[in-house]
């Protein structure tokens, strides 16, 4: 069975925002599409200046202004089992291995789409 998740590094190399939002449309076009992929994983990172960086703010307002066309936005933060969205697209989705999962990351958005 192939991976329910797709996952994207709109971080390296650095990129602009006009980039990292037609990457992020492009991979949110191919998850829709597919049969089998219904999440989008989006390695944005934090950036270095300690309060978050402009590339995932980038991603976290696509997300926030496309959020009719998603399940769920979920930032890496709360990205948990005990988070109620994490929980029921892990279901929903069999379970598949995650190292990010209950990381606490600031530098991922996992995206549930419909």
């Amino acid at each position: 069975m192939s991976s329910p998740v797709m996952t994207i590094d709109v971080a390296h190399p650095p990129r602009g925002p006009a980039v990292v939002e037609e990457d992020i449309l492009d991979a949110w076009t191919a998850v829709r599409n597919s049969p089998q992929v219904r999440i989008l994983k989006v390695i944005h990172g934090y950036g270095s200046s300690g309060v978050g960086g402009a590339t995932r703010d980038t991603v976290r307002n696509w997300a926030y202004v496309n959020r009719g066309k998603f399940r769920a936005v979920i930032h890496g933060e709360d990205y948990a089992l005990l988070d109620p969205a994490t929980d029921a697209m892990r279901r929903e989705a069999g379970g598949y291995p995650d190292t990010d999962l209950s990381a606490r990351n600031p530098g991922v958005t996992v995206i549930w789409v419909k």
